[in-house]
């Protein structure tokens, strides 16, 4: 009784942190249906240009509710797919909130520097990768705030507070299903067992480290952080695995995308791109010392 406990009440406690972040971006979304105009449109596509950029910086801010928005803005065609790569490569998830007080004790803040930055950096590489690849392919997919709409049965004419809260709640619903599911499956098989997973497998270190990264639980990020501290885990490992951990976005990202073909194959990529740049790490003997 305890463990069920113990289980509902950090899902409880991930949702309400999660919500506002989700009602801010549906209420913004919104707002842009019912106020842009097409100078508005013409605006928001020239400034996506630069979309991979932004979105890697902001990005690295320890709060996976960024990732959760940017889901919802994608889905929306506010944003271009390469600026939400460079999110969700470039978030956080938990890694800073436990580097940090450890850097403080230690002085270590070498080592949130270097994973940042090649967090980053990668993010941006793979950002605007991706959107030049799409361009050039000419696969983009045209998406609209409305069809978002649509396919939500928000009834966006009752007006944007209204509809915004049923977005928000209609999400928050799914997500908190899932991570409660998650939630228990972490419980019950245990975050040791998780750990161990990662661990006495060199080459393949990276790969099962950035498959482990995909799981929408702050515990994934959580394991990999603590066990690339420990040196237990390569560094390439920890950084690949940080890099696919982009918290809940993915299940927002399933919930209101479509075709789901795309979700699967957002997936695959952020999959490959962890598991690429750790094995690639490693090879290049990058480590996680300060010095």
């Amino acid at each position: 009784m305890e463990l069920i406990a113990e289980v509902f009440l950090d899902t409880a406690l991930d949702l309400l942190k999660l919500l506002p972040f989700l009602f801010l971006t549906y209420l913004l979304m919104e707002y842009l249906e019912h106020r842009a105009s097409l100078g508005t449109e013409k605006l928001l596509g020239a400034s996506g240009k630069a979309g991979p950029l932004a979105g890697a910086l902001l990005g690295v801010f320890p709060q996976c509710g960024f990732s959760a928005s940017a889901a919802g803005l994608y889905s929306g065609g506010i944003i271009s797919a390469g600026t939400l790569a460079a999110v969700f490569l470039s978030t956080s998830d938990e890694m800073l909130p436990i580097l940090i007080p450890r850097a403080v004790g230690s002085g270590g803040f070498g080592v949130i520097w270097k994973i940042l930055a090649v967090k980053v950096l990668s993010a941006v590489a793979l950002g605007f990768g991706v959107d030049i690849f799409l361009k050039l392919t000419r696969r983009k997919v045209r998406k609209n705030v409305s069809g978002l709409c649509e396919h939500e049965h928000c009834h966006c004419d009752k007006g944007i507070l209204r509809s915004a809260l049923s977005h928000t709640l209609k999400i928050g619903a799914f997500i908190a299903a899932v991570t409660l599911a998650m939630n228990f499956a972490v419980a019950l098989i245990g975050e040791d067992a998780l750990g161990s997973l990662l661990t006495g497998r060199p080459f393949l270190g990276p790969v099962l480290a950035a498959l482990v990264g995909l799981i929408p639980n702050c515990a994934a990020s959580v394991v990999i952080t603590e066990l690339g501290l420990s040196g237990v885990l390569s560094a390439g490992a920890t950084v690949g695995g940080l890099m696919t951990g982009s918290g809940v976005g993915l299940l927002v990202l399933f919930r209101t995308n479509r075709p789901m073909k795309e979700n699967a194959l957002f997936a695959l990529f952020l999959f490959a791109a962890g598991a690429i740049c750790g094995v690639l790490l490693d090879l290049g003997g990058f480590t996680l010392t300060a010095g």
